[in-house]
């Protein structure tokens, strides 16, 4: 796991008001309050390549479940869960932004406790 997330300040404000509109379980709520309390705020060119955040293409190995995945991270209004392409306050989104190749995560899904890696980050433009 990373020292500390990187967010632009675009996706952390949007997470902040997810957090206030109580969109989240208690589980989910805690750990984001505390991973935005550490999170290092960048302006989007700032924000390096193989850092989770909207609009990147996302390979992620779930160990939990064995399987790895593709997914494309987008602002709220893009998703279309059918193209792989899933909000960036979607479950999977919330608990990989911010995060970096290379990092595991274990995070509170509403399903339980999941190990997330990520494998591979990419830039995704419509």
């Amino acid at each position: 796991m990373s020292e500390n997330i990187i967010l632009t300040t675009g996706v952390y404000d949007v997470i902040k008001d997810h957090l206030r509109r109580k969109k989240v379980t208690i589980e989910e709520e805690n750990r984001l309050l505390a991973e935005l309390k550490g999170a290092q705020q960048v302006r989007r060119r700032e924000l390096p390549p193989e850092v989770v955040t909207v609009n990147r293409k996302v390979t992620i190995k779930d160990h939990t479940l064995d399987r790895e995945e593709e997914l494309i991270f987008v602002g709220v209004a893009e998703a279309k869960p059918k193209k792989k392409k899933f909000s960036i306050l979607s479950d999977m989104a919330l608990a990989t932004v911010g995060y970096k190749v290379g990092d595991v995560i274990e995070w509170p899904f509403q399903d339980g406790e999941r190990k997330i890696e990520i494998l591979k980050v990419e830039n995704w433009q419509n």
